[in-house]
């Protein structure tokens, strides 16, 4: 019992020493044989998991900046195409105006000709109607005036266009005094 007390409370006593050992090496071989590959396995997993999803996000990435690049190539085949339309339109606004003023003036043409025409018929229909009214009344006036019918065609001629002949000189000689 002396060697008893004289141990030092520092120095652990060897027996329990020895069964500590023992159950740490049970305890430690138990979790290197079970616990440790179950726990790597989850790592793992963990890993790929993380290194997945890191993975996909940069293949969405990757694929939104293709589609924005797409969208922009589009974007910008659709503006040329509008310009290239405007353009278009603008020159076929032009060639209309142009077809529409070549069709007015060829209208035009057309109305005034007609008109002219018209005129000249109106004119000549006018002339020939006066001159039988002017003709009739001269007649008359020329039958008073010298007391006597005159009733003969050809001499109702003569002196119808004696007279209108004598009428346009005097109208004539107004104008050509203006």
């Amino acid at each position: 019992m002396v060697l008893a007390a004289q141990q030092s409370p520092l120095v652990p006593n060897l027996t329990e020493l020895i069964i500590g050992l023992i159950t740490f090496a049970i305890i430690f071989f138990a979790l290197w044989k079970q616990v440790l590959p179950r726990l790597n396995a989850m790592l793992a997993e963990r890993t790929d998991h993380i290194e997945g999803g890191l993975k996909r996000a940069d293949d969405a990435q990757a694929e939104a900046k293709e589609v924005l690049a797409q969208y922009r190539a589009q974007l910008a085949d659709a503006r040329h195409e509008a310009a290239r339309l405007r353009e278009q339109a603008k020159e076929e606004a032009a060639q209309i105006v142009a077809q529409g003023r070549a069709d007015g003036v060829a209208e035009r043409e057309r109305i005034i000709t007609s008109a002219n025409v018209q005129i000249e018929a109106d004119r000549q229909h006018a002339l020939t109607s006066l001159r039988a009214e002017v003709g009739s009344l001269a007649i008359e006036l020329a039958s008073r005036i010298v007391g006597e019918s005159l009733a003969d065609e050809a001499r109702q001629s003569r002196m119808i266009d004696r007279f209108l002949g004598e009428i346009a000189g005097e109208v004539a000689g107004e104008a050509a005094a203006r």
